[in-house]
């Protein structure tokens, strides 16, 4: 653990991490956009193809999560981040080159999603399992918070940028640009200094299973977590049933361009770092347990306009911008406060597997959201699609008003340290 540094501005390993991770965002940015608009415009995929894209991209986060979780834990934390940057830039590096020579198919996007969701399963478990070791508990929300805003920053400037270039050079061209920046993320973490805390012996370890099954229980077992987890998933779950047909409906029955759709994600991002900022005054002025509660019913609540919108007028584009905007907004600001407080009450040699069982939980629910909207599109048409999904995340904030986080003014204290498999809170 590193020693308290007034300010993370002046801790040199931390502002590497942060300058890697925020190009990563902005190159990730575009292939948010290139992706699907290569599945759409180049090879014009179907709903229910649509909805296979988004399940094999984070299928992995329901197959993988826990396995990663427990090498996050017996392995140091860097080389993970470093090698699945490497991966995952090889991976859509070859989208571009496999499209210039005339071989791209919608099963060769399969591929890439699927196994770039597997390093993204590995990046994700012990990225946020090596915050801890690189920086104090107490600057856990500022560190969160800066990892916050790159993300919110590159909402703005990324899609913009992509719907420019997938104008310009083509969607699958465009990606090329997420391949460099998960080049110079590996960079940046390469060069960071400060060492991990030693990793316990092979000779002591235990079976895989029983470590599995000790991150599961620091989650099911702390009521903290566990309706955070509820909460989560269930927002994911139907949030991914509206993502799968989103971009067909924008394209094929608002007519809209990508520039339009660069838009429009861009307002999304400026909403993120409007909350990415406001996070710990919110939470200071609410307290924790309420902004939670807050943040997860307005990002949820928002969802309702989208399929409101019939045409592309002006004020069609609107309401779509002001949704945008306000799950932007609300997102960061719920992500910022619980991931904050997941990491203070977990003893550091349980983060792997905490983090680890929290994906499983909360992104498992995405592949199979995606292929319930893939064929809901087919069956009952893009609109009504969106709607099922909105109407059904609404209910996600339930899972926190009805739990001790509904009480939770400050960030609890662990009482019981790394020595022990739970952590137990006051509340």
């Amino acid at each position: 653990m590193s020693s308290k540094i007034s300010s993370l501005w002046r801790h040199p390993d931390f502002m590497k991490l942060w300058g890697g991770e925020t190009i990563s965002l902005f190159g990730s940015q575009i292939t948010f956009l290139a992706l699907p608009l290569t599945a759409v415009l180049v090879l014009k995929a179907s709903p229910v193809q649509m909805g296979i894209l988004g399940a094999v991209e984070f299928a992995p986060f329901l197959l993988l999560s826990l396995f990663a979780g427990v090498w996050a834990d017996r392995l140091r934390r860097r080389p993970i981040l470093i090698t699945a940057d490497l991966g995952r830039a090889c991976l859509l590096g070859s989208i571009p080159l496999i499209f210039a020579l005339g071989w791209l198919s919608i099963e060769y996007l399969y591929v890439v999603a699927l196994f770039t969701g597997i390093l993204t399963v590995f990046f994700d478990v012990a990225y946020q399992a090596y915050l801890p070791a690189l920086v104090d508990r107490s600057q856990l929300v500022e560190g969160n918070g800066k990892l916050e805003v790159s993300r919110s920053v590159a909402q703005i400037a990324g899609p913009g940028l992509a719907g420019a270039l997938v104008q310009v050079v083509s969607a699958p061209v465009a990606v090329v640009l997420d391949a460099l920046s998960f080049l110079a993320s590996a960079l940046f973490l390469g060069s960071i200094h400060q060492p991990e805390a030693a990793k316990v012996s092979p000779a002591v370890r235990k079976s895989m299973l029983t470590e599995i099954r000790e991150g599961l229980n620091v989650v099911f077992g702390n009521p903290l977590l566990r309706s955070i987890a509820g909460c989560t998933s269930t927002s994911n779950l139907f949030s991914n049933v509206m993502g799968a047909v989103f971009t067909l409906y924008l394209v094929n029955e608002l007519k809209l361009s990508p520039g339009i759709l660069g838009l429009l994600y861009a307002v999304g991002g400026a909403g993120s770092l409007l909350g990415a900022l406001m996070a710990n005054r919110i939470a200071r002025y609410l307290g924790i347990g309420r902004t939670i509660i807050f943040t997860a019913f307005l990002f949820s609540a928002l969802n309702l306009l989208v399929p409101l919108v019939h045409d592309a007028t002006f004020m069609a584009v609107g309401i779509l911008m002001l949704a945008q905007f306000v799950i932007g907004f609300s997102s960061p600001a719920y992500n910022i406060t619980q991931v904050s407080l997941r990491q203070a009450i977990t003893p550091y040699r349980l983060q792997g597997r905490m983090n680890a069982s929290m994906r499983f939980l909360v992104w498992g629910t995405m592949p199979i959201g995606s292929l319930i909207g893939g064929f809901l599109g087919e069956l009952v048409g893009l609109r009504s699609t969106l709607l099922v999904g909105a109407i059904g995340s609404v209910f996600a904030f339930l899972w926190v008003l009805f739990s001790p986080v509904r009480g939770l003014r400050e960030q609890p204290v662990p009482v019981v340290e790394a020595e022990e498999a739970t952590p137990v809170v006051s509340v």
